[in-house]
């Protein structure tokens, strides 16, 4: 079992980094031929800078266009990065102060992730419109994530797992060693689940991660009136 896990998680990484490294190569490439910054849309450059921030951080455009989506997505996503930085303890030998600080934090955080997501699944059954547009991989998606966040709960609070082992473990794939794992039903179902999402990550709508940074509705300056948008390649053609 340790041994086909350990070739699970190497396989699982390996597809999760080429993966999204060649979408976002093919994010940076594609040509943006048109100006088409959302309005009202910042003029300079650093303008654009802090915007992005700002929709990064606390989703801005989300807030301002549903405060019942905003809550639910902003408390899946805050607590998901806590969750994560609490896992740092799993790879790390001396275990970094600001990761033990949030230990007791992180902890609860996993009831916030299953909380928002439960608001954001709702909203694709209950709200219409919203039913209308949903493909079978989106609930899939979230019960996915669900999974995932009610298996790490129950380590923590109903069948408590052999943290150090699974610590060992992962520091051992980071040296190329494989140690035991602990055989308990529900760390192999969050396990495997982690490493599912690992896999179909590049391919699914999670890349809107990355992908968002490269939206020219968000990106760029408005500035069509004071400065011809010329693409690169359109440029070559002039020449």
């Amino acid at each position: 079992m340790s041994t086909l896990y350990a070739v699970l998680f190497y396989l699982a990484t390996i597809l999760l980094v080429v993966g999204t490294g060649l979408k976002i190569r093919k994010y940076a490439i594609t040509p943006a031929p048109l100006k088409i910054p959302t309005t009202p849309a910042p003029t300079t450059r650093s303008g654009v800078f802090w915007r992005m921030a700002r929709e990064v951080t606390v989703f801005e455009s989300l807030f301002k266009s549903n405060k019942w989506i905003w809550l639910f997505g902003y408390m899946f996503h805050a607590a998901l990065l806590l969750v994560l930085l609490r896992h740092f303890r799993y790879f790390t030998f001396n275990v970094w102060w600001w990761v033990e600080l949030i230990q007791p934090f992180g902890k609860y955080a996993g009831f916030a992730m299953v909380i928002g997501l439960g608001g954001l699944w709702a909203r694709r059954i209950l709200v219409e419109r919203i039913r209308y547009i949903s493909s079978p991989s989106d609930h899939l998606m979230l019960a996915l994530l669900i999974g995932i966040g009610a298996s790490g709960l129950s380590m923590k609070f109903l069948s408590p797992v052999d943290i150090i082992a699974v610590k060992v473990f992962f520091l051992g794939l980071l040296r190329f060693q494989i140690n035991e794992l602990p055989n308990q039903i529900n760390l192999l179902v969050h396990l495997a689940l982690v490493a599912t999402l690992m896999i179909i990550f590049p391919i699914s709508k999670l890349l809107h991660g990355p992908g968002i940074f490269f939206s020219p509705t968000r990106n760029q300056v408005d500035d069509p009136r004071e400065k011809r948008h010329l693409a690169p390649w359109a440029a070559e053609l002039e020449k």
